[in-house]
């Protein structure tokens, strides 16, 4: 990744190289973590790792600003670990192979983890550099954001003395982010009922791959397939026609991530075997037609494998595919407040077969709180008709825009002057850690901004050279102007 470390701006560009470097996946943020904290004890920097595992750093003051107010910039630690099906990696032992494409940074077959990877390098390289001007510093890297917000919901108050925060968590040069969605786990749990199969029957596996995923909240509104929901589509329109016994349905692996790949198990007549061909090719055809523009490239892969010893009940096989092809997904709501913006939706993100039952993982997520308990009931009230049970968990509260927020101003008018334009002043349809901040912090002022980056959650990750490069220089442009303290 020597090729990295010579693109502008340089101490950012070294920093998102040793990143890489470092296996970071949520829940396995550890090694790189104690790479920082060593490498903060060794520039004489203040280091603390709070009771969940947060880091936060403190810097000095640059010479003549002892007297602005203090400032944390704020990123996670963690990565979302995703790959594509021919492509051998362990998230938690091998480095990220990121290159350049252009004015691209790619990954080859893995999620890039520039989210939140370049916020965090930004942050580490202020911190290293003794030329940036800026007042009193705070760094604040958290654990697990992609998969519980752990971190973020551990943060005791007393631990930052800050009073402005600076979250380096969004993926969109030119926009200024004052607000973002809240959102909740569900959980259902669909008992089975297991039988013998019919003995003269052929197994077979079907996969369907060759989605594009991406981030279940930034990227929901753009119609693209989720593989979970295809799937199921496909078993209501053709199980009973084909008298498919099904043994299980897997798909997708993050609640956080659209499903791009998912897959089911099951045996079949033989004398069946050409009509499941042609409605494989029919099924196919069709999802391509509908997703020509969003998501074209769905593959349905069928291969005969052996023979199973046993497959679900008729009544489980069908409230089964029932109950995932009614389950909502995708874009509940736009918001009528913000043009443009999701403001509630429901990604169902991972499918799973156990002995004794079938799990269905979704994510929630809503800009208002009465729109994520509208969905929770509705997902309720489904597993209620289908005897199944449903757990909430991980709740986390948006972030409620201020529209008088100061320090969004100082963004908005740095901004202004360096590119001679306005940005636009957005909220987010994701889950920045920002309003779970509010909690232990009130009254501390807070904005997200970021470089572009496209297809995160996905192995078509990739992070805009050039935008890194504007980022770098709208922080480091807003850290000179913050005023004195009053």
């Amino acid at each position: 990744m020597s090729e990295l470390t010579q693109l502008f701006p340089q101490p950012l560009w070294q920093w998102f190289a040793q990143i890489c470097a470092i296996p970071h996946p949520s829940k396995h943020e550890q090694a790189l973590s104690l790479h920082i904290q060593q490498w903060a004890k060794d520039k004489g920097l203040s280091v603390i790792e709070d009771k969940v595992g947060n880091l936060i750093i403190k810097k000095p003051a640059f010479a003549g600003m002892e007297d602005r107010k203090k400032v944390v910039l704020q990123a996670h630690l963690d990565m979302v670990p995703q790959k594509n099906a021919d492509k051998v990696h362990n998230f938690e032992t091998d480095p990220i192979e990121a290159y350049i494409d252009g004015d691209w940074v790619k990954a080859k077959g893995t999620t890039l983890g520039s989210d939140n990877g370049i916020g965090m390098a930004s942050a580490l390289a202020i911190l290293g550099s003794d030329s940036i001007k800026h007042g009193p510093l705070e760094v604040l890297l958290t654990i697990d954001e992609e998969a519980g917000m752990t971190g973020a919901f551990g943060l005791e108050a007393g631990m930052l003395e800050a009073e402005i925060l600076i979250n380096t968590d969004s993926e969109q040069e030119g926009e200024i982010y004052m607000g973002c969605a809240g959102g909740v786990d569900g959980q259902i749990s669909l008992p089975m009922s297991w039988q013998s199969p019919e003995q003269s029957n052929s197994s077979f596996n079907l996969t369907l791959s060759g989605l594009k995923g991406g981030h279940s909240g930034v990227n929901i509104h753009l119609g693209r397939g989720n593989a979970n929901k295809l799937l199921a589509r496909f078993l209501f329109d053709y199980a009973d026609d084909l008298a498919l016994e099904l043994v299980s349905f897997s798909g997708g692996s993050l609640r956080n991530a659209i499903p791009r790949e998912a897959s089911i198990s099951f045996m079949l007549p033989p004398e069946n075997l050409t009509a499941l061909n042609q409605a494989i090719a029919d099924f196919q055809a069709l999802v391509r037609e509908e997703l020509a523009i969003a998501d074209p490239g769905m593959l349905l892969t069928l291969v005969e494998v052996p023979a199973h010893t046993k497959v679900m009940g008729e009544d489980s096989q069908n409230t089964l595919i029932d109950l995932l092809h009614v389950c909502p997904n995708g874009v509940i709501r736009m918001s009528d407040e913000v043009e443009g913006v999701t403001e509630t939706s429901l990604n169902v993100g991972v499918i799973s077969t156990h002995d004794d039952s079938v799990e269905i993982l979704c994510l929630i997520r809503s800009l208002i709180d009465s729109g994520r308990s509208e969905v929770t009931g509705m997902i309720t009230a489904l597993t209620h008709l289908a005897g199944a049970d449903v757990e909430f968990s991980g709740a986390y509260p948006g972030w409620k825009p201020d529209t008088s927020s100061p320090v969004m101003a100082i963004v908005r008018e740095t901004y202004n002057d360096i590119y001679h334009k306005d940005p636009t002043v957005m909220v987010i349809h994701a889950g920045l850690e920002c309003g779970l901040f509010k909690e232990p912090y009130p009254a501390m002022d807070m904005v997200s901004i970021g470089p572009t980056i496209r297809y995160p959650h996905s192995p078509d990750e990739m992070v805009n050279i050039t935008t890194v490069g504007q980022y770098w220089q709208l922080l480091l442009a807003v850290l000179e102007r913050i005023p004195v303290r009053g």
